[in-house]
């Protein structure tokens, strides 16, 4: 009496696996890759939205990560900041590891602009420009590379970060993108009095900057986090509105 039931349990399992996977939801593709730049290889990796589709033409995002913005930090500034919300509102992000360890308000610095040039040869990318956005040392990276190279950047986004050594030629360099900077309540070190420095000197430019301190939040910040992050695509999706006031 047990055999024809046992027969048709394969099937059974089979199918309940299928539904299981119906029901799962649909990421996008997180692709890792390499380049030669510079005379050096540079690993990065990119997110392309659900639906993705090489003939169409996508809003762009290049992220840095924090601290020695290596793979691993890479991978967490995706998964915390960045990933979800690309693929759902239909962002391409590209996030490099800084090469042979040198940060990219450094020496790491020379990849650009030859790298953008060769992801711009691969993806179809709004107005060949991209936002620049990154945490800490990722986020000075995001201003200093926006300033040696603004032809290629419609916004600078910091949580935490400023212009690396600062200057006034520098800041003109962004005054035509929309700058939009977050620091902890808590957070310690120069970020408070150099960052709100820099966004009222933008403004008086007539720069689209906003300084903004995350209450009770440390260096590290949960409030641009998981569906907090879909404040950072917020500013990004403001830029269209032009960023001179």
């Amino acid at each position: 009496m047990t055999q024809p039931e046992s027969r048709w349990m394969p099937l059974f399992f089979a199918a309940a696996a299928v539904a299981i996977i119906a029901t799962q939801p649909v990421h996008a593709e997180l692709l890792e890759k390499s380049k030669k730049v510079a005379g050096t290889t540079v690993r990065y990796k990119v997110v392309l939205p659900t639906g993705y589709d090489s003939a169409k033409t996508y809003p762009a995002i290049l992220a840095f990560g924090g601290g020695p913005e290596t793979m691993n930090t890479v991978d967490s500034v995706l998964d915390r900041n960045f990933r979800t919300e690309a693929e759902r509102r239909g962002y391409i992000v590209v996030a490099p590891a800084a090469p042979n360890d040198q940060l990219f308000f450094e020496d790491g610095a020379r990849i650009f602009p030859e790298f953008l040039k060769l992801i711009l040869a691969d993806y179809k990318i709004q107005d060949n420009k991209f936002h620049i956005a990154g945490p800490s040392n990722g986020g000075i990276a995001a201003f200093y590379v926006a300033a040696a190279n603004p032809q290629y950047f419609s916004s600078v986004t910091a949580f935490p970060g400023y212009m690396w050594e600062p200057s006034t030629a520098k800041l003109q360099a962004i005054s035509k993108m929309c700058v939009f900077m977050y620091v902890g309540e808590n957070d310690e070190y120069m970020w408070h009095p150099e960052m709100k420095k820099e966004a009222e000197w933008l403004r008086s430019q007539g720069t689209v900057a906003r300084y903004t301190v995350e209450k009770g939040q440390p260096h590290r910040m949960e409030t641009l986090v998981g569906a907090n992050a879909g404040r950072l695509f917020d500013g990004f999706e403001e830029t269209k509105k032009g960023c001179k006031k």
